[in-house]
């Protein structure tokens, strides 16, 4: 059975994006890239909100690719192995390969995804990690908090639930970035 694992970067006050709904600021360097290639290497299926799902499907496209560091379009490669599970009421279609759209979160179909599954799931983005927490499906939660903090935004966790947590793991990163990883308390 796969866990579910929730991960994000967010700045020290604990949103995904600022105000204006920017997160320039959580651009990862190299190293911090690295440890999202060996983060996502262990994912079997990621789902997606409409929003974070537009913001990676960039990863299909090789355009861009050519003349970046090799730890990006490594990363490419390991998003596009993974199967995508998109939720969305406003997308007509999916445009990336290895991926499906339903129209409604269904906390049924993700226990099964779960159940079904011999590695982990990983879920991205505010609104779905958010229903995802709501919904007693996070194992774990993955993230890393960026030295910024950006005064209000969307936020990395939902808010107006209790979640407990486990420390599991405490990493630093040489630009200053802290990664966290807990295990979600039943």
């Amino acid at each position: 059975m796969g866990r579910l694992v929730y991960a994000a970067n967010t700045s020290l006050d604990g949103y995904l994006e600022d105000a204006s709904g920017a997160f320039d600021w959580s651009v990862p360097d190299e190293e911090v890239h690295a440890f999202w290639n060996e983060h996502e290497r262990r994912i079997g299926t990621s789902l997606y909100g409409r929003r974070m799902y537009e913001t990676m499907r960039v990863w299909e496209d090789d355009d861009w690719l050519e003349g970046e560091p090799d730890v990006v379009q490594e990363y490419a490669a390991v998003w596009r192995d993974a199967d995508k599970v998109v939720f969305s009421r406003t997308l007509d279609a999916v445009t990336t390969s290895r991926t499906t759209l339903h129209r409604e979160f269904d906390p049924d179909v993700v226990r099964a995804l779960k159940q079904a599954s011999d590695t982990d799931l990983s879920v991205g983005g505010a609104a779905l990690g958010a229903e995802a927490f709501r919904h007693g499906l996070v194992d774990e939660c993955v993230l890393l908090v960026c030295p910024v903090a950006v005064g209000g935004g969307r936020p990395a966790l939902p808010l107006g639930l209790r979640v407990d947590l486990d420390l599991q793991d405490v990493r630093r990163f040489a630009q200053g970035v802290v990664g966290l990883r807990y295990a979600v308390r039943s």
